[in-house]
């Protein structure tokens, strides 16, 4: 479906106007940084010292076809008071995710969800850790293989640029010692992260998963894993699973589905999750044996998780060439 922009609905060909509010945040600059070369695209911006004026923000708001908020929630909620009606949002903090007026920007979530994105005047970006989960579990739900009641555990480690610009900065300011001391650090151990409403929401699970992910002392990159007994999965091999996937994603441009149980995916035997860097590819992985199976999604937290995903969703909304950029 091709969505015209605001000038084109009267008739006037234009490239389309993109507001990125909150351009100097990591998700933001990291989007900025992709789309400043597009030639079918004009980028509004402001300068530093009017980025959190109201006045020049609402300005912004209608003269854009977009307005991309790379905020934190409270600041998204507010900007969305501040929008023009005329001019659409993509959301990329986790304010909007499972609210029921917008469009989740997971294109692969199913065979609807595309179209959805593309009449969607509000499209909230999906979270980093979910997409994996979802895109992992789904599927099983989908084909009967996994009863949505069963409860589900969900291990995940990333790169430290997840966390904003708080965490990379106390990354970055680390001393050699502090560096050994905090390379690896569990939290959200409360089971209260933002993220699980939206990971029980759209992977079809009626309980919430115990989350347990990490953050690592390196930049970018990430590995969600859900581990399963076979008897969650009706006795299903990995091999099974890994077909059920294979078969899901064989027409998405940014997932891979390796081989079951591949040994070419690990590096002397270790699984790197920094290896889709810098691409917009979500690698689906399958190891196990006729007892147990793992699940292993891996992506850049940067990419596919977070800017990717939304130029990958703008493209959609625009009704341009999904892949454009990416």
């Amino acid at each position: 479906m091709l969505f015209l922009t605001r000038t084109q609905r009267i008739g006037i060909f234009t490239m389309a106007t993109i507001f990125i509010d909150g351009q100097a945040g990591t998700t933001g600059i990291e989007i900025t940084t992709r789309l400043r070369g597009r030639s079918d695209l004009e980028l509004l911006t402001i300068a530093d010292e009017h980025r959190k004026d109201p006045e020049i923000r609402e300005q912004m708001f209608k003269q854009a076809d977009i307005a991309i908020l790379c905020l934190p929630d409270a600041a998204a909620l507010e900007a969305c008071t501040l929008a023009d009606h005329n001019c659409r949002i993509l959301d990329a903090s986790s304010a909007h995710r499972v609210h029921p007026e917008w469009a989740y920007g997971l294109p692969e979530l199913n065979a609807q969800n595309r179209n959805a994105i593309a009449k969607a005047d509000k499209v909230s970006n999906p979270g980093c850790y979910p997409q994996g989960f979802i895109l992992s579990v789904l599927p099983l739900i989908e084909a009967g293989l996994l009863n949505p009641s069963t409860p589900l555990r969900c291990n995940a480690v990333s790169g430290y640029s997840g966390g904003g610009r708080q965490m990379i900065e106390s990354f970055g300011d680390f001393t050699p010692q502090q560096a050994d001391t905090y390379n690896t650090q569990a939290y959200g151990l409360t089971q209260s992260h933002k993220h699980l409403p939206e990971m029980q929401h759209f992977s079809g699970t009626t309980v919430a998963p115990i989350f347990l992910p990490t953050v690592a002392n390196y930049y970018k990159g990430m590995v969600t894993s859900v581990a399963l007994f076979a008897s969650e999965l009706n006795g299903a091999t990995p091999a099974e699973v890994q077909a059920i996937l294979e078969q899901r994603y064989a027409d998405e441009p940014f997932i891979r589905v390796a081989p079951v149980n591949a040994e070419q995916q690990l590096v002397n035997g270790y699984l790197n999750p920094t290896a889709c860097n810098g691409t917009n590819n979500l690698e689906l992985m399958v190891f196990g044996d006729a007892q147990r199976v793992i699940i292993n999604a891996r992506y850049d937290n940067l990419g596919k998780g977070a800017a990717g995903a939304a130029i990958q969703n703008l493209n959609i909304m625009l009704g341009m060439q999904e892949e454009l950029g990416l």
